[in-house]
């Protein structure tokens, strides 16, 4: 578990460090054949390098994990100059929002369609105590399991409802939804690696090229069918209005015969992908 501490500010030990390193020279320059003045210069100036390799900046964005011969100290996340015991061992380690888009995966989805899938993804490290000790290369960790869960979200619904016409949930047409799952599973995927997502969107959605073309004759053919259905109902809706309309205002009278030759040329006419070229009798109806 991450452990925060604040670190004592580094502009005294490092004013401290300068005024050491200044005597320590002064003695060495001026020590001549004293020895207590050698050996002072020597301890003033071991003092200054000590000190200065305790000093340790922290840039926005950044923290630095401290360790003591193997044992976790703590994390230090405030950004700016620092004093630390010169023996910690220092691991730096960014907190800034890095995005990254996965390989275009062939899976099939849940009716068995091979698709090709790729997904986006903006991360952040959370957990700067399980980046470093949890997991081995944390963009490792990162990729391999955004590809598993972006295989299992595939897998888990269809590509689109023609063929299942009941499905609530689909790739193509999820949006906010599919989004929210996939972030949960990366979420849940990463949290032992102390990686937060902050958003994640599918990048490239499509059959693979095996099916394409098979897959957009089917599509195409959906789509006629579905307008078909839409044309006929509307010219059923618009041969029952005339119909009842003539009947109401007495205009014609109509028995079983002429009606179903009516509704014949009627739907014939709205139904039709061309526009109707009329025949205008002069004569006998019939």
């Amino acid at each position: 578990m991450e452990k925060i501490i604040k670190p004592m500010s580094g502009f005294t030990a490092l004013a401290l460090s300068f005024v050491t390193l200044a005597l320590g020279c002064w003695l060495a320059v001026e020590a001549e054949d004293n020895g207590w003045m050698v050996f002072g210069s020597i301890l003033l100036l071991a003092a200054a390098l000590i000190l200065l390799k305790g000093l340790m900046i922290i840039a926005p964005n950044n923290a630095v994990v401290l360790t003591f011969f193997g044992k976790y100290i703590g994390t230090a996340r405030d950004n700016g100059l620092f004093f630390i015991n010169p023996l910690f061992a220092r691991a730096k380690v960014s907190l800034r929002a890095q995005s990254m888009e996965s390989n275009k995966l062939k899976v099939n989805d849940k009716l068995g369609n091979p698709i090709d899938i790729a997904a986006v993804i903006v991360w952040r490290i959370h957990d700067t105590y399980k980046a470093t000790f949890d997991v081995t290369g944390v963009e490792e960790y990162l990729k391999n399991q955004s590809e598993a869960a972006v295989r299992h979200l595939a897998t888990s619904y269809p590509y689109d409802n023609i063929e299942h016409e009941e499905a609530h949930i689909t790739l193509r047409d999820g949006g906010d939804k599919v989004i929210e799952l996939l972030e949960a599973e990366l979420n849940e995927r990463l949290q032992p690696g102390g990686i937060r997502i902050l958003e994640a969107r599918i990048s490239h959605l499509a059959y693979a090229s095996e099916i394409a073309g098979a897959m957009l004759q089917r599509q195409q053919a959906t789509a006629i069918v579905a307008a078909r259905t839409r044309i006929v109902e509307g010219a059923v809706s618009m041969v029952e209005m005339a119909l009842q309309k003539l009947s109401e205002k007495g205009i014609v009278n109509l028995d079983d015969e002429k009606k179903a030759t009516m509704v014949s040329n009627l739907m014939v006419v709205l139904c039709s992908e061309r526009a109707a070229s009329p025949v205008v009798n002069t004569g006998s109806i019939y």
